[in-house]
């Protein structure tokens, strides 16, 4: 198995224009998707993304610039860090994703985790930390 990072996009105001039951109702999609992730054993981690944040560019010879995280229409709403054979089984979990139900504007972006750097044969660490 393979691990995979679907991250979630979507308008930042879309979730509070939802009434309060289709919130609710959204909410236990979410709940009911993540443990039916987790009986599949793909799930390695979920959590949602708070609205605030910063965007840090430049580097410390050059001074730090910091903004908004959100220039763009759209912001990470959300992540499932999981573990699919290939792309096309993490981009079929995907698809199953609660948020494409109750939203028109949710994208999900589906991207393999590298494990090593084949140009300098570096392996990333793997274990998970634990807090």
């Amino acid at each position: 198995m393979k691990e995979f990072m679907l991250y979630i996009r979507n308008l930042p105001e879309n979730f509070s224009k939802l009434s309060a039951q289709s919130q609710q109702d959204f909410l236990e999609s979410c709940r009911v998707y993540i443990n039916q992730l987790k009986e599949e054993g793909h799930l390695i981690a979920a959590q949602p993304m708070d609205r605030s944040g910063k965007m840090i560019s430049g580097s410390a010879s050059t001074s730090f610039k910091e903004g908004p995280y959100n220039e763009g229409p759209e912001v990470i709403v959300g992540y499932y860090h999981i573990l699919a054979k290939d792309l096309d089984e993490a981009t079929a979990i995907a698809k199953q994703n609660p948020e494409f139900s109750f939203s028109t504007t949710a994208r999900i972006e589906v991207r393999p985790i590298k494990m090593k750097e084949e140009t300098t044969g570096f392996e990333y660490p793997k274990e998970r930390m634990k807090i």
